[in-house]
């Protein structure tokens, strides 16, 4: 389709007011925007009427997990972008803790290739710090760069040595690639499934204590400060890193970071049992931390939402959490989440959600997409705020449902997703 005409959209503008909008798209990217452009004498060969629906740049997700290669029993590249577009992503970044790694240019682009055939929204894989996500011996960043890749990240088991992180670092600021970085000192862990406090104990299971997060955090820091790296920290959890982190950036320290919806939305508290589908990495924290996550983003020290987006089947969350693997989908509920939780309750704006799940993302690591500007490609999400829906586990484009959402009524339903000017997901089918 080279010509689009999306017509009675709404965009929110820096007033956090909701304006009548029309889009019109040629060859893939936005030549209009504007209102009743029909009359302007425009034509296209298709026009959406998305009857009042909110209309916002394609969001961006710089941490999800798509299993493939090695995990495909979990999700592919094909379902998991699925799962994206569903809920209004056209831009992601994928995890690297696959088989085999992506540690060299050669393994990297066996993934590439994947992407580039079975995507239906943007994929940018994620690169190792290290090779086989050992903290031993580093990759080799000059390559993995003119390569292509974007970023290099350990997530999923983190960087053990300082040493090691230090010359990632290092070599990384000399390339010019960012440190993301999974903060876990496994020494601290202690066998932990949930977080370390009143309900752990009350369930019987072992916690897991916020210097396990913390702590590495601060070692990271001190080496970014000291190489000059750009050092990213994943899925942020706890009061004690927000502070830290909030500290850093106020002495110049190149950080950035990043928090998921369940991190804000729920606390240890809210886990009900012994039940897998509440076990995260990192997990559930307490009611103070969530309460410095949230103070944290409206202050500035965290910069973007992120799903962490990482599916497992039912049988392997069929277990106690002792046993069962960490991790819950985000990709379908992220935005229907926070509009619910935190828009219609008036604790942020809608403004700053959408800011937080598109523009400031894209800007940490310096991507084109994230804006709806006239000149860019039709990276597009329209939502139907107002009618609320119930999430269902039977209408999810991902291979899994593991997350504790299921059965919550929520507004902010998808309606369209189009990547480059080309609906990839309606809720028509």
């Amino acid at each position: 389709m080279s010509t689009l005409l999306i017509q009675n959209a709404r965009t929110i503008n820096e007033r956090n007011q909701l304006i009548p909008t029309d889009v019109y798209i040629k060859e893939g990217k936005i030549q209009s925007i504007g209102q009743n452009l029909a009359k302007l004498g425009l034509s296209a060969e298709k026009i959406i009427d998305v009857q009042g629906g909110l209309l916002t740049p394609g969001l961006v997700d710089v941490h999800v997990h798509f299993r493939e290669p090695g995990f495909t029993h979990k999700e592919t590249i094909k379902t998991g972008s699925l799962a994206a577009a569903r809920g209004g992503y056209t831009t992601v970044c994928a995890m690297p803790n696959l088989d085999p790694v992506p540690d060299t240019v050669e393994n990297w682009q066996a993934i590439e290739d994947i992407i580039q055939k079975d995507a239906v929204v943007n994929v940018l894989q994620y690169a190792t710090i290290t090779k086989g996500l050992r903290s031993e011996e580093l990759v080799d960043y000059q390559a993995l760069k003119e390569a292509g890749v974007f970023a290099v990240t350990n997530d999923g088991v983190g960087v053990q040595t300082a040493g090691t992180m230090y010359l990632a670092m290092k070599e990384a600021a000399r390339v010019g690639l960012p440190i993301v970085a999974h903060t876990e000192d496994e020494s601290l862990l202690f066998g932990g499934c949930m977080h370390h406090g009143k309900k752990s104990e009350a369930l019987g299971l072992p916690g897991i204590i916020s210097a396990t997060e913390s702590s590495q955090i601060a070692r990271d820091l001190l080496l970014a400060e000291e190489t000059g790296a750009h050092y990213h920290v994943c899925h942020v959890s706890t009061k004690e890193s927000v502070r830290i982190i909030r500290e850093a950036k106020q002495a110049g320290i190149n950080v950035t970071c990043e928090v998921c919806p369940h991190h804000l939305i729920l606390s240890d508290e809210d886990i009900p049992s012994d039940n897998a589908i509440y076990k995260m990495n990192p997990p559930l924290r307490a009611l103070d931390d969530q309460a410095a996550l949230i103070e944290g983003l409206l202050d500035g020290t965290i910069d973007c939402i992120a799903t962490d987006h990482a599916p497992h089947t039912d049988e392997e969350k069929a277990v106690s959490m002792t046993e069962a693997p960490f991790g819950i989908v985000g990709s379908e509920t992220a935005f229907s989440l926070m509009y619910t939780h935190f828009v219609k309750t008036g604790r942020f704006t809608l403004k700053q959600v959408v800011d937080w799940m598109t523009i400031r993302p894209a800007n940490i690591f310096g991507l084109s997409c994230g804006t709806l500007d006239i000149g860019s490609p039709a990276d597009l999400a329209i939502y139907q705020l107002d009618k609320e829906i119930e999430i269902n586990a039977d209408e999810f484009e991902s291979k899994s449902f593991n997350t504790p959402f299921i059965g919550e009524k929520v507004l902010a339903e998808t309606l369209y997703t189009l990547v480059n000017g080309k609906i990839v997901w309606s809720k028509e089918g």
